[in-house]
């Protein structure tokens, strides 16, 4: 029985220490990291918002592939007919097939612009609860600087695990209280 508490001492110990020097890490490098699309990913509501624009996206989607299909038709109908035309009746077509293509580019560019915004209405309310708890935490910290390693452009290639405020911040999002910071 002794061996087993003197064990089970040892771990609590073990960990104590090592939580502390996590925090002591964090507190002594006054830099942190985070994975935002992980947080994203993981925040509460977020399979939701995700699950809304998808639905909503597929019927611009299927919009953009009737467009697509008809201007193809038109295509293959002016191509197949091509050599019996006139001059003019081509080069009328030719004009029509154009302008077809530039209303097709122009629809597109519109569902993809209103894709865009329709998934920044979407996911703004829960990057902007995000932002709060990680000021939260870096306030707390007493950090300087939380550096992102999903963004484009990240150079950071290695860093302590100890650094890392992905798990903190997702608990934190999800309500959980953390008995010790990580």
């Amino acid at each position: 029985m002794a061996r087993w508490a003197m064990a089970a001492l040892a771990v609590i110990v073990a960990a104590g220490i090592a939580a502390r020097s996590t925090r002591r890490a964090q507190e002594q490098s006054h830099i942190a990291y985070l994975n935002s699309e992980v947080i994203l990913r993981q925040t509460p509501g977020y399979a939701s918002a995700e699950s809304t624009f998808t639905a909503e996206m597929s019927a611009f989607q299927q919009e953009v592939e009737t467009l697509q299909q008809q201007l193809d038709s038109v295509v293959r109908d002016f191509d197949q007919q091509s050599i019996v035309l006139s001059p003019s009746s081509r080069q009328d077509k030719v004009q029509e097939i154009q302008t077809m293509q530039q209303r097709f580019q122009q629809r597109s560019g519109e569902l993809q612009q209103r894709a865009q915004e329709r998934r920044a209405e979407l996911v703004a309310p829960l990057e902007e609860r995000i932002q709060t708890v990680i000021d939260g935490v870096r306030a707390e910290r007493n950090l300087a600087l939380i550096f992102d390693v999903a963004s484009p452009g990240n150079n950071i290639i290695a860093a302590d695990r100890a650094l890392d405020l992905t798990p903190t911040i997702i608990r934190r999002l999800r309500g959980e209280q953390t008995s010790q910071p990580q």
